[in-house]
């Protein structure tokens, strides 16, 4: 293991062409975050004392977005290839120790494969990832001479008939010592079909100079894909959560089908939890022990107690949920909720901005917004919290133990006393005492031979 300072360049410039899309290419989202931040993550593994991010298309739009001020961001206001890329670079960095080159469209290398390259790089060499591939197009090609050693790396563009044969292709990531990396920056050319300073070059520059390449191989055979397109983009996305799958699966997660789910952000599961297919979590999620999530929820900043369970088709953001609830199915809750122990929201009820108390219940077709909920209430179907005037939010308190009717409005600012319970189709305008009955009383009234209007 190495012991001399790491420094990382992450060349994140290029234009994304292949994309259609004015979004910069970096920026584009893969498992509900930036490209680049993957990136910019596996870096940070590794603990380096610098890391500069070489921006180009879009890159005032691209710094503003990560908002990473442990970044030195260097804008190359030409792409003139890979090499002038990172020499844009080097004035950014401390003049000792390894340099490793990263991509910014180069999302999902492990950390150990980057270990071994910085360390091989320590020891005053070259070092190089390459690849064994079925189909090399697209890829610069590794040449070896008659003893094997790497002599050099060819663009397809420029490759031979014979060259183009090889299978053993370029990643283009490498790192190598500060000093030798920025000798043989000097003494790149551009004399290519693109014209392009190219950063593969450095592997001719060193042969010549004398000093050893080193070759290490990724860990996994899909690791150093890269995106150029939404369909590889997509292709990623897949592969990045299978992999979280597969981490959840070791971890004792129960999935119904691994392929289909879709973590963006963090999710922390207890023991014995259970998600059914096409569910997708967003941001920061926490799963209690025991936890049932039933097929296509969405679930985005939510924390969920042990023993809860949450039916199909339900959405839940930016709220908590205590144990042994039981959400669902069809249920909305919506940022700003708070759920106790044992709460239960059933099919089409939409729960916004409220707190339920423990053992508290609205089963059917019910909207509590801005509302405090005290313990063991029941709200009938149909019932709504009436909190917007056209202009302002007004809060509504039910208190303890209250039973609310079917199809009830109570027009907030009203509390609901202790113990009280509200008829059916009542609409409540004032505060309503605790204990008794509380009605709206109307007459009914029939209209013999009344007509119905016709168009």
């Amino acid at each position: 293991m190495t012991t001399q300072p790491l420094q990382v360049v992450v060349l994140a410039a290029g234009k994304g062409k292949r994309m259609h899309s004015r979004l910069p290419k970096v920026l584009h989202p893969l498992a509900g975050r930036p490209m680049l931040l993957h990136v910019l993550e596996s870096a940070r593994r590794l603990a380096p004392g610098r890391l500069a991010v070489v921006i180009g298309h879009g890159g005032e739009a691209v710094a503003a977005r990560l908002d990473a001020p442990d970044v030195a961001w260097v804008v190359q206001d030409r792409q003139l290839g890979t090499a002038h890329a990172v020499m844009q670079a080097m004035p950014r960095l401390e003049r000792s120790g390894v340099v490793l080159v990263l991509y910014g469209d180069v999302p999902r290398i492990a950390t150990g494969t980057l270990r071994s390259l910085v360390d091989a790089a320590a020891e005053n060499q070259l070092a190089i990832l390459t690849q064994e591939v079925d189909d090399p197009r697209g890829y610069g090609r590794v040449v070896r001479d008659g003893s094997g050693r790497v002599a050099r790396i060819v663009e397809e563009r420029d490759a031979t008939e014979a060259e183009r044969a090889i299978r053993e292709v370029n990643t283009g990531v490498v790192a190598a010592p500060f000093a030798r990396l920025e000798k043989w920056l000097e003494s790149i050319g551009n004399a290519n079909v693109q014209g392009e300073y190219y950063l593969t070059d450095i592997v001719g520059a060193a042969v010549a100079d004398g000093c050893p390449v080193a070759v290490r191989r990724p860990q996994s055979a899909t690791e150093c894909l890269g995106v150029n397109s939404k369909r590889e983009l997509a292709r990623l996305e897949r592969l990045v959560q299978l992999d979280r799958a597969n981490a959840l699966l070791d971890a004792g997660v129960t999935l119904a089908d691994p392929a289909r789910l879709d973590v963006r952000g963090e999710l922390a599961c207890g023991e014995d939890v259970f998600i059914d297919a096409n569910c997708l979590f967003e941001g920061r999620v926490t799963l209690g022990d025991g936890v049932s999530v039933g097929a296509g929820c969405v679930l985005r900043e939510v924390s969920v107690g042990a023993g809860t369970e949450i039916r199909p088709y339900c959405v839940l953001e930016e709220a908590s949920v205590g144990e042994r609830a039981r959400i669902g199915p069809y249920a909305r809750i919506r940022p700003g909720t708070e759920l106790a122990d044992e709460v239960h929201v059933g099919n089409f009820v939409e729960v916004k901005a409220s707190t339920l108390g423990r053992g508290s219940k609205a089963n059917h077709l019910a909207y509590v917004g801005d509302a405090t909920v005290g313990r063991d209430v029941n709200i009938g179907a149909g019932t709504i919290t009436c909190n917007y005037d056209g202009a302002n939010k007004h809060r509504t308190v039910i208190e303890d133990d209250v039973h609310i009717g079917s199809d009830v409005q109570l027009v907030a600012p009203v509390t609901v006393g202790k113990g009280a319970t509200v008829g059916a189709g009542a609409t409540i305008v004032k505060d309503v005492p605790p204990g008794g009955l509380t009605l709206t009383e109307a007459k009914q009234v029939s209209k013999p031979g009344w007509k119905r209007p016709r168009k």
